[in-house]
């Protein structure tokens, strides 16, 4: 069996798990959870959904209570019609944990989640106990970057088809073989909702520098972290640099930078085994 023979049900396989939706103040969310313990909210990247971290729950739940969303605007999670920035994913992040009756989380985001899990653990500290950082968005806010992945997730959508989702999916990936058939179809078939056509000009506008220079990363508000934080990096990460997130250590107190080796911008899904461990040593190795 080669090792890019994933399959999202084999990899939930064999554990108790639930996906449900609740309201998030008027949002209704999906939600993949398994575990008990202490909760561990994990965030997917722009364009993302719960499937990117199929790789991840089964070993994760044997440690926490895993929360897998979809997030705003995001795979089966509602689409209200207005622009999705920082401070709406936020809220709505906000209104899942009050939905949940959570007091604190470990909070885990990749990409577009690592960006919002900053912003929200500099919002409302209290309610974050660890922050793991996971490939975060675009550090620097490089506009051939903010192009690329605002071109190509609008073609995705708008144009979908199997190429044009595949395309965007080994956007993510230093091994393009992980690439399954089946991910492919997973996020296809969210593509091609119906509503999703206006939902994504919604997603993407943070990939616009009029909106994105008011959320970039500045000590103005990563100096308000106070959670125990790692940064993630890969060493293939098609969005940022291993130098870029030095300089993110830099703006966060307390944080620590961890690499992975021969991953893309999915370090959850190429190299599972070893972000599992980071995030299991990590969040169970923090007093609070």
């Amino acid at each position: 069996m080669s090792k890019y023979d994933v399959s999202i049900w084999n990899e939930l396989s064999g554990i108790p798990f639930k996906q449900y939706f609740v309201d998030a103040n008027g949002v209704s969310t999906r939600i993949v959870e398994a575990g008990e313990g202490e909760p561990l909210i994990m965030l997917h990247g722009i364009g993302g959904h719960i499937e990117a971290y199929a790789r991840n729950i089964k070993s994760l739940s044997n440690h926490f209570r895993v929360i897998v969303m979809d997030m705003l605007g995001h795979g089966y999670t509602g689409k209200p019609d207005y622009p999705y920035t920082l401070n709406e994913y936020s809220d709505h992040l906000l209104a899942v944990i009050k939905a949940l009756s959570i007091d604190d989380v470990h909070l885990s985001g990749e990409s577009l989640g690592g960006w919002l899990s900053a912003w929200f653990a500099a919002r409302h500290p209290q309610y974050v106990k660890t922050l793991l950082l996971n490939t975060p968005g675009n550090i620097k806010g490089k506009r051939d970057v903010m192009k690329k992945l605002k071109e190509s997730t609008l073609k995705a959508v708008l144009e979908a088809n199997y190429d044009t989702v595949r395309t965007r999916l080994e956007f993510l990936f230093y091994d393009t073989n992980f690439v399954t058939e089946e991910l492919v179809e997973s996020r296809y078939k969210i593509y091609t909702q119906p509503e999703f056509k206006q939902a994504v000009h919604n997603i993407v506008v943070l990939q616009d520098w009029e909106v994105r220079k008011n959320f970039m990363w500045e000590p103005e508000w990563t100096h308000k972290i106070t959670a125990p934080t790692i940064i993630l990096m890969s060493d293939h990460d098609p969005t940022a640099t291993i130098e870029d997130a030095e300089y993110l250590q830099q703006l966060i107190p307390n944080s620590k930078l961890q690499i992975i080796n021969d991953a893309g911008h999915w370090p959850q899904w190429e190299k599972h085994e070893e972000f599992n461990e980071i995030q299991i040593e990590f969040a169970k190795g923090v007093n609070v």
